[in-house]
This record gives C-alpha cells, sequence and structure tokens, in this order.
C-alpha cells in the first residue's frame, strides 16, 4: 500500500542527508506560508475594521487560503530543488498532498462562504456542513495514503444503479455527475456574487439598472453552469424540452402569481420607478424602500417594521413615491392662534422658527400660510422642504413643534381656544325660570 511503502522508503533513508534537506524545506515552506499568510491578512484588513458582512466574510476567508497555497507553492518549488540536485523527495511526496487537500479545503469554503455569506453571518447549518466536509475531505486522504482508493473507485465502478438504460449507470458516474453540477452551481454562484458586489459600488449607474444586470446576470450563469454540467455528464439535453413544456404548463394553470411577481420585479427594474432609498406609500403601507427582489419588495416603515409587498401590487396598484424625480419633500406643521393676535408680527415670527433647522432647505424658503378661520381662532400652517425624504419627517417636524412651543411657553404667540357663546343659554335659563314663577303668582 502507499502509506506503508512511503514509510519503510522513509526508515530506509533516515540516514540519507537527503531527508534532512526535505524536513528542513517543509519547515521553511510552512514558516514562509504562515508569515505570508499573516501580512497578507494583515493587509487586507487593514483599514476595513467597519466593513461588515458580504465583503468582511470574503477578505476573512480569503486570508485562511492563503497561507495553505503558499506553502504548496514553496513545497512544489521545494521539489523541484532537490530533483535538481538529484536528492530524494520522499517526504516531500507525503507532505505535498497534505497541504494540497488543506489548501483545498480553504479554498472550497472561501467560495462557499462568498456565495452564501448573508449580513455578516454564517448559519449553524452551514458550519456543521463545513465540519462534515472537512471531515470528509481528510478522510478521502487518509483513504489516498493507506492505497485503498483505487479499490473504492473500482467497487463504484462495476456496481450500477437501473437509471438510464438496461445496463444502469454507474455509482461513480452518478457521484461523478452529481460532484460536477454541485461545483459548476457553486463557481456560477459565486461568480454572481462577487458580479452583484462589484456592481452594488459603481455610484454613476442607477440602483435599480444595477440590480437588474445582477439578478440577469446570475440567472445566466446558473443557467451555463446548468447546461454545461449536463453535457459534461453525457446527458441529451434535448430531454429538457419536456421538461421546459411541462414548467409551461405549470405556469400557465397554477403559477400565474409566481410568473406575474417575477416578471413585475423586472419591470419595476428596468422601467426605474422605484428605487432602493424611495419613501413610498402603497395602499395602507408607507415607508423606505429597502430592497427589491425578482418576487418581492422590502419596505421598510419608520417604526422598523419591515413589509413584504408582492411586486404586482406595485404594479397594479397607484404608488406615491416622496422621491420618484427629487429627493426632497415638503413637511409641514398647523398651529391655530387667538382671535386678535397680529397676523403681521406672528407670522414671521412663525416662519423664523423653521429656519436653522437641520436637513431643512434655504430654497424654498420656509413659509406661513392662512389655511381657515376657524372659530377658535386663525389656523395657519407652516411649511418647510426637506432634502433628504428617504430619512423621514417626523424629525424636523418634532424641533419645529418645540421651537413653536418655546414661543408660546413664553407668550410671543397665543393659541385659540374654543368659545361658547352662552346668549342661548341665558334665555334657555330665563324661560324655564319664568315657567316656575308664573304659576305661583297666579294662585296667589
Amino acid at each position: 500500500m502507499l502509506i506503508v511503502d512511503l514509510l519503510t522508503d522513509l526508515f530506509d533513508d533516515f540516514r540519507n542527508p537527503a531527508l534532512l534537506w526535505q524536513a528542513l524545506a517543509i519547515a521553511v515552506s510552512i514558516g514562509l506560508g504562515a508569515g505570508a499568510s499573516r501580512l497578507a491578512h494583515r493587509y487586507l484588513l487593514a483599514g476595513r475594521a467597519q466593513d461588515t458582512g458580504f465583503r468582511r466574510i470574503g477578505v476573512d476567508s480569503f486570508g485562511r487560503v492563503i497561507g495553505p497555497l503558499m506553502v504548496v507553492g514553496y513545497l512544489a518549488l521545494s521539489k523541484v530543488v532537490l530533483l535538481k540536485q538529484h536528492l530524494d523527495i520522499k517526504l516531500l511526496k507525503v507532505a505535498f498532498p497534505i497541504f494540497l487537500s488543506l489548501a483545498a479545503i480553504r479554498l472550497v469554503f472561501y467560495v462557499l462562504r462568498r456565495v452564501f455569506g448573508r449580513r455578516g453571518q454564517l448559519g449553524g447549518a452551514f458550519k456543521t456542513f463545513e465540519r462534515i466536509f472537512v471531515f470528509v475531505a481528510w478522510l478521502a486522504v487518509v483513504l489516498y495514503f493507506i492505497g485503498v482508493w483505487d479499490d473504492i473507485l473500482a467497487y463504484l465502478d462495476v456496481h450500477t444503479l437501473p437509471i438510464g438504460g438496461k445496463k444502469g449507470t454507474s455509482l461513480a458516474t452518478i457521484l461523478q455527475a452529481a460532484a460536477t453540477v454541485v461545483v459548476m452551481l457553486t463557481v456560477a454562484l459565486w461568480a454572481g456574487s462577487a458580479i452583484d458586489e462589484r456592481l452594488m459600488h459603481i455610484e454613476t449607474m442607477h440602483s435599480s439598472m444595477r440590480v437588474v444586470l445582477a439578478r440577469m446576470t446570475r440567472a445566466v450563469l446558473i443557467l451555463v453552469a446548468v447546461l454545461l454540467s449536463l453535457q459534461t455528464v453525457g446527458l441529451d439535453l434535448t430531454v429538457l424540452s419536456v421538461f421546459g413544456g411541462a414548467l409551461g404548463v405549470g405556469v400557465g394553470l397554477g403559477m400565474q402569481k409566481i410568473a406575474s411577481n417575477y416578471v413585475s420585479g423586472f419591470v419595476i427594474l428596468l422601467e426605474r420607478s422605484l428605487s432602493i432609498g424611495d419613501m413610498i406609500t402603497v395602499d395602507k403601507y408607507s415607508g423606505r424602500v429597502s430592497r427589491i427582489n425578482s418576487r418581492y419588495t422590502v419596505l421598510q416603515g419608520g417604526d422598523g417594521v419591515e413589509t413584504v409587498l408582492p411586486n404586482e401590487m406595485l404594479i397594479s396598484s397607484a404608488v406615491q413615491n416622496q422621491s420618484l424625480s427629487s429627493p426632497s419633500v415638503r413637511a409641514a406643521t398647523r398651529v391655530t392662534v387667538a382671535h386678535g393676535s397680529d397676523l403681521a408680527v406672528v407670522m414671521p415670527l412663525l416662519a423664523a422658527q423653521v429656519v436653522g433647522v437641520e436637513r431643512v432647505l434655504e430654497t424654498p424658503a420656509p413659509a406661513v400660510a392662512i389655511t381657515r378661520f376657524a372659530p377658535d381662532g386663525y389656523e395657519l400652517e407652516i411649511g418647510c422642504w426637506v432634502a433628504d425624504a428617504q430619512n423621514g419627517t417626523g424629525g424636523v417636524v418634532n424641533e419645529i413643534n418645540r421651537r413653536i412651543y418655546d414661543l408660546i411657553a413664553s407668550g410671543q404667540v397665543r393659541l385659540g381656544y374654543p368659545h361658547v357663546d352662552s346668549t342661548l343659554l341665558d334665555a334657555h335659563i330665563a324661560l324655564v325660570v319664568s315657567r316656575i314663577v308664573q304659576p305661583d303668582v297666579n294662585s296667589a
């Protein structure tokens, strides 16, 4: 067996100086790889302490991959150098596949973390899968060293399952097909995630166009990966015509809403009627658009509650967008001042309270208007324009009301109060009294 032969050769050459050179080469390779990994990791994370989520996961995972890759490179270089010196490399033959498998495992999970990392967190299921995969990979390496790998492959190649014809399909072919599909899809998802991340940082491109390109790129990559995988394992692609017909019937009968939502999502993104960050109102829902997906749109309210709206609803219903053509929005508050107040003094005084409030635009200038002559007093509206609609107007209105309250508390502005006309009440009381007193007069 392979491991026995290697160990026998190692014991035979224990006194050979070439063994010391190989041990030194392995030690130097490990040291250089560890140093390069530490430097690269420090360089990648330098100045990125504020990064979270997808970028942080990708950078941190790639930092873990560099070390084993560098060790493998140095070991390969050591093999070349020792072979040129006509020295044995039996020890390097043992060390090389070990570090190569370690590099392969970390490289695989670098890609997977880039694909499945969301919001800076990795689920417990993913971490459990990572442990299982590492165990299986190291088990495969051990089986390779003890020399039973060829026997396992021969066993899988001989035994078949009744799939794909009279002779069936061997287990080795099935495993190869599954591995090919998984690898191709993983690479496609990794490439799609990398392109998605790159597109989201192009500030000169409209946010809706960035989302459309990211979604379409990922869909195309997945489709190409599936077709290439099927063709690689020898599956006739003409059988997909049957699946396509069945899918068309399914969409026509039972998936109308789902298909409509997907089409509506692409329509919204292509026509740019909504963008991430817009403040919108749909039916009874209001808030900021935080995410636009192919099937639904996430609306975050001012209280932090997120509403998932089907995209079809945004197409078929009236949508009030506060920042479609301009990010500015008008904010207003009302106050009723008492009758007899000098409006020539009160109105400029109220307008002056808006000046200097954070986020309020100087142009158009804040203004005060008389909206109604109420029985309680004169109803005035204080209006202004806010620069960023995506942050809401509640904070601005609250600050304006607080300043108006200071004017009321200081007596510079008098509020109007309800007045009750007691004339009719007095007359009614007099009539009742007269009716009560009248019988007594008659009896006298």
